[in-house]
């Protein structure tokens, strides 16, 4: 008969996304889990099944808490563009951290080669695009944003240059030069 769980496993996953994001898959050794988790190794198999797994698990609870907390921020009365650049900051990290994202890290690290990787960041980066599309939809309509190029390009170009922002962060650009370009990339919309 199983022993029943000690621990949440929603709380588990929420500190492996702490973890991967630090420190990438490979990295990321089933004693790292153990040691930063508080499970047994048993616990971290029996409940996730493999460390890939819980990387899965981790990769969508931060993707669905980054499109919710991106929707959440663009959405609401008053001028567009201010909310675009602070959702722009804060998907680059900048001034947060130097971590970058956790879904750019991981196709950075893994490519395509690994599919779960590849779903969740085609969702994630698909949710951004739209989120930034509707945004610049509602800002050329009340004039705030008077570019010709549509909103689709306006957004495809913001979430390029979001991905980019995420590279350089990671890489320890200084955080005032990250801003001066999210800030120009959005100034150009």
């Amino acid at each position: 008969m199983a022993r029943p769980m000690k621990f949440d496993a929603d709380k588990v996953v929420d500190k492996a996304v702490t973890v991967f994001w630090r420190q990438g898959f490979a990295a990321t050794t089933p004693q790292n889990l153990v040691d930063e988790l508080g499970i047994g190794k048993g616990s971290l198999y029996n409940t996730f099944k493999s460390k890939h797994h819980l990387f899965a698990l981790a990769m969508r609870r931060y993707s669905a808490q980054r499109a919710a907390e991106l929707a959440d921020g663009l959405e609401g009365p008053g001028p567009v563009l201010p909310r675009l650049r602070d959702a722009m900051q804060t998907l680059a990290g900048v001034g947060e951290h130097q971590l970058g994202c956790l879904i750019v890290n991981s196709v950075a690290e893994l490519g395509n080669s690994d599919q779960a990787v590849a779903e969740v960041a085609k969702d994630l980066f698909a949710q951004t695009e739209e989120a930034f599309r509707s945004a610049i939809e509602r800002a050329q309509t009340t004039g705030e944003i008077t570019s010709r190029r549509t909103p689709t390009d306006l957004a495809s170009a913001l979430l390029a240059v979001v991905i980019g922002a995420n590279v350089l962060a990671k890489a320890g650009s200084d955080p005032e030069h990250l801003s001066r370009i999210l800030d120009g990339a959005v100034q150009d919309a």
